[in-house]
């Protein structure tokens, strides 16, 4: 099959599915190899350059969408209810199970430091994040992680494009070490509340 025509066939593909094509799907379709499905989606992007749309990569797979630079001037003629309006307290939320894939709703609160589960909900609701199954622990909590929802809503191709978490020290996982959070949140109010009283003695 000529390029351009399997180029038009990723494409009539990634438009209809209107959703994430896993790669090993546009493999088994046009019977070729990932290397030569990843060269060409390369340079369907190029293509793109100065179109509407793009070729975005989420995970392991890929998904037809129109530019950010455009979302001014598409929303207004869609239903403005299918975008998430999410609070502060669901962003921050959303950022320490991003950073932290698999946690569980305890962690999330010995965070943040208060209760999580209205965020949970509205962040599970609107499919930026889903249950991972139950850890292995006491009463088997709940785990949760990110989705390729969130991926692809943020820009992102996968979680390690995440940036650096420069205050806080991640273990062999890269989750953050909670109990050295939560001292270092100690130390800092610690040092507030003798400042306040070297203040009140002045």
């Amino acid at each position: 099959m000529e390029i351009d025509k399997i180029k038009s066939v990723i494409e009539a593909i990634l438009f209809a599915a209107g959703r994430i094509v896993k790669e090993e799907e546009l493999v088994l379709s046009l019977e070729l190899s990932p290397d030569e499905i990843q060269s060409i989606i390369e340079s369907m992007k190029l293509d793109y350059k100065d179109r509407g749309i793009e070729i975005i990569k989420v995970d392991n797979g890929y998904q037809l969408c129109s530019k950010k630079e455009f979302a001014e001037y598409i929303y207004p003629i869609l239903d403005k209810r299918v975008k998430p309006n999410l609070s502060n307290a669901a962003l921050e939320t959303l950022a320490i199970i991003a950073y932290n894939p698999k946690i569980t709703r305890a962690e999330i609160e010995a965070i943040r430091g208060v209760n999580a589960d209205a965020s949970i909900y509205k962040l599970l609701e609107f499919g930026l994040i889903e249950i991972a199954g139950k850890l292995d622990a006491p009463g088997r909590p709940t785990i949760y992680k990110t989705t390729n929802e969130f991926l692809r809503m943020f820009g992102y191709s996968s979680l390690e494009e995440l940036p650096e978490l420069p205050r806080y020290k991640l273990d062999e996982n890269k989750q953050i070490v909670i109990d050295d959070l939560i001292e270092n949140n100690e130390q800092k109010e610690n040092i507030e509340e003798n400042n306040n009283k070297d203040e009140e003695k002045k």
